[in-house]
């Protein structure tokens, strides 16, 4: 070969310029679970909104007519938000407590959301949950105090909000149960006391800001059951770098989902995604499994719970308790019975409509 026909050296450095070829983008539960099965996640960042937990029983905040927002209208608040207002708090704690004592978070269980969180933790595969809820639920699920982040905080621990002294949770209990608001417990203080969940007007907790980084050394972002309407939480999935896959499963489309190619977007249920996306990966039955042993040592514990105090109720009052389950498995029924009786009627006139249609 003469010099002439030697590659030019130009060509040669265009050569070693050239790109790896890419992994594939997952655009479906199906790839993304190909995705993680072949081992290309490993550091999952999940983030949860109200979505996760409306099927334990926690209502959601912004949801017309069933939310939180939308059942204050008793409590006569100048508007909804003030419940949660440090300011107003302050004046008038008692809207706040009656909030508490309407959400029963102690009869909530994990869902089968916050069981796949557990079982990605189990897995090694999580490297943190930023979430915006504050039942508590993903603790309930198993899930280390160091692999949650909860943005809003959490009724887990409760203060004083002048002094800052610690308060019991037991004692936090009896004070949701019977209405009465809690006072600290240091003589010269007497402030105050409630859960250590955000309020308005209060600074985001330290674990937030110093968690952040981990979004950018994320090789995937799970976001489920939020509207991502309120910052900072929101500008939180846009902090991943570009490239890495990202999924939604909500109701609607949330944030800035679809402005990437690597975003995959399921609308639904969040419950009913996740199972199929655990039937994709193969887990299907250790989820079922993990979720089933998470609600029964609860159910288990509540029934103790319930039993013991039973125990301790007069005869009378043991009377009232057994009208009220009554009353309440009645209204149960009804509900049942009414949206029985409203699916056949829709089911009805959609089949009148098609043959008045079809003549």
């Amino acid at each position: 070969m003469s010099l002439n026909d030697s590659p030019d050296i130009s060509e040669l450095e265009k050569l070693h310029d050239i790109p790896e070829p890419k992994q594939q983008i997952p655009q479906s539960l199906r790839d993304l679970a190909e995705y993680i099965k072949q081992g290309h996640s490993k550091q999952i960042i999940v983030m949860t909104g109200a979505g996760i937990s409306t099927s334990a029983g926690v209502p959601d905040f912004r949801s017309p007519g069933t939310g939180l927002y939308a059942n204050l209208a008793r409590l006569n608040l100048p508007d909804p938000e003030a419940v949660f207002d440090i300011s107003y708090f302050r004046s008038n704690p008692i809207p706040f407590y009656a909030l508490a004592k309407d959400l029963q978070l102690e009869k909530c269980y994990p869902t089968m959301s916050h069981a796949f969180i557990a079982l990605l933790n189990e897995k090694k595969l999580l490297s943190m949950l930023f979430t915006q809820n504050i039942d508590g639920l993903e603790r309930k699920a198993g899930l280390p105090e160091e692999k949650v982040v909860e943005a809003h905080g959490s009724f887990a621990s409760n203060s004083c909000i002048d002094c800052k002294t610690q308060f019991s949770c037991e004692l936090m209990k009896i004070a949701i149960e019977t209405g009465d608001v809690p006072h600290c417990l240091v003589p010269q203080c007497n402030g105050l006391v409630k859960p250590d969940i955000v309020f308005f007007g209060e600074a985001l907790p330290q674990s937030f800001l110093l968690s952040q980084s981990l979004i950018k050394q994320a090789d995937l972002i799970i976001v489920m059951g939020t509207s991502l309407t309120v910052y900072p939480f929101a500008s939180l999935p846009s902090q991943a770098e570009m490239g890495v896959p990202r999924l939604l499963v909500n109701k609607e489309i949330a944030g800035d989902f679809g402005s990437r190619p690597e975003d995959t977007i399921v609308l639904g249920d969040c419950d009913g995604v996740i199972l199929k996306f655990a039937e994709a990966l193969g887990w299907r039955v250790e989820l079922e499994r993990l979720w089933f042993e998470v609600s029964q040592k609860f159910k288990i514990k509540e029934a103790e719970v319930l039993q013991k105090k039973r125990n301790e109720m007069t005869s009378e009052e043991k009377f009232n308790s057994d009208i009220l389950r009554l009353t309440e498995d009645v209204d149960r029924s009804l509900k049942v019975s009414k949206d029985h009786i409203n699916k056949i009627t829709e089911e009805l006139r959609t089949s009148k409509e098609k043959e008045l249609s079809a003549a």
